[in-house]
C-alpha cells in the first residue's frame, strides 16, 4: 500500500490491490464494522420509558435504530452544507 496523491487539493488515497481508496472511505468501512460488531454482540432485551409508556426491546434493534437516525441526520447535515 502507498500513499499518494496527483495534486495538492485531491484527497488521500492508498492502492489497495491496484485500486484508489480514498481514506475516508476505509475509515468508513472500519466504524461500520464496528457498529455492526457492536449490536450483534448486545441481544439483551432492555426497558426504555418514552415520555409515557414503557417499551421492552432487544438491545440490538434499539442500537440499530439509533444507528440509522444517526446516519440520516449526518447525511441531510451533509447535504446542506454542500448546497451552500
Amino acid at each position: 500500500m502507498a500513499r499518494h496523491s496527483t495534486h495538492a487539493n485531491d484527497p488521500a488515497t492508498l492502492t489497495v490491490k491496484g485500486r484508489d481508496v480514498r481514506l475516508r472511505t476505509i475509515g468508513f468501512v472500519l466504524l461500520a464494522g464496528l457498529a455492526i460488531w457492536f449490536i450483534a454482540a448486545n441481544t439483551k432485551s432492555v426497558t426504555i420509558r418514552l415520555w409515557v409508556p414503557t417499551v421492552t426491546l432487544p438491545l440490538w434493534s434499539v442500537l440499530t435504530v439509533t444507528l440509522l437516525a444517526g446516519m440520516i441526520l449526518g447525511l441531510l447535515v451533509a447535504h446542506r452544507r454542500s448546497r451552500r
